[in-house]
C-alpha cells in the first residue's frame, strides 16, 4: 500500500497540467459513488455544488470532486468533466438520463503568468481520461500547479505550495 487516495477502493486520480503556465485541474473520480463532505474556507471561496454536501440534501453520493486553479474560471473544468463521466453512463438516475455530480473548488493562481490561460471544461476531461487507481504524482501538477500559501501579505510574499493525497487503514478499513 502507498497510503494514497487511490488506496481506497474505487478511487482514481489524475490530472492535467497547462504547460503554458502554472495551472492546471486535477479530478478525484468514484465511478460508483461515494459520500462527500466539504469545509469551505478561505477570503474568497470559489465552489460548484459543494452545498450538495450537507447531509440534510438528497444528493447522497458523489462521482467526482474537481480541484482547479484560474479562480473562478477553472469551475469550468468540472463541465469537462461531467461530461466524461456521462459518456462512460456514471451519474445519479434522474429519470431517463443519469447526471454525474461533481463538486468542485478552486484556487487563486491568475498573477501566475498570462492570467488568460486558466483550466476549462477540455482540460476537465483531459484529467479525467488520465485518471487511474496508480499513486496521483504530487505538488506542482495539476490543480497544485500554481499553489501557493501565505498570500496574506500580498502575493509577492507567497510561497510556492502543491497538491498531495493521503489514506490511512484503521482496522483493515481503509
Amino acid at each position: 500500500m502507498s497510503s494514497s487516495i487511490t488506496d481506497v477502493a474505487g478511487i482514481e486520480v489524475g490530472h492535467y497540467t497547462d504547460a503554458r503556465r502554472p495551472t492546471g485541474c486535477t479530478v478525484v473520480l468514484a465511478r460508483g459513488g461515494a459520500v462527500a463532505g466539504v469545509d469551505v474556507r478561505g477570503a474568497a471561496p470559489g465552489t460548484r455544488e459543494t452545498d450538495l454536501l450537507s447531509p440534510s440534501n438528497v444528493v447522497e453520493q458523489v462521482h467526482g470532486v474537481l480541484l482547479a486553479g484560474g479562480s473562478a474560471f477553472g469551475l469550468d473544468a468540472a463541465g469537462g468533466v461531467m461530461r466524461w463521466l456521462d459518456e462512460q453512463g456514471v451519474g445519479l438516475a434522474v429519470g431517463p438520463t443519469r447526471v454525474p455530480i461533481v463538486p468542485g473548488a478552486v484556487l487563486f493562481d491568475l498573477p501566475l503568468g498570462d492570467a488568460r490561460i486558466r483550466p476549462d471544461a477540455a482540460a476537465g476531461y483531459v484529467a479525467c481520461q488520465a485518471a487511474s487507481r496508480s499513486a496521483p504524482a504530487e505538488g506542482n501538477v495539476g490543480a497544485g500547479a500554481g499553489a501557493v500559501v501565505g498570500k496574506v501579505f500580498g502575493f509577492h510574499r507567497a510561497m510556492k505550495g502543491g497538491i498531495g493525497c493521503a489514506a490511512v487503514t484503521v482496522d483493515g478499513i481503509t
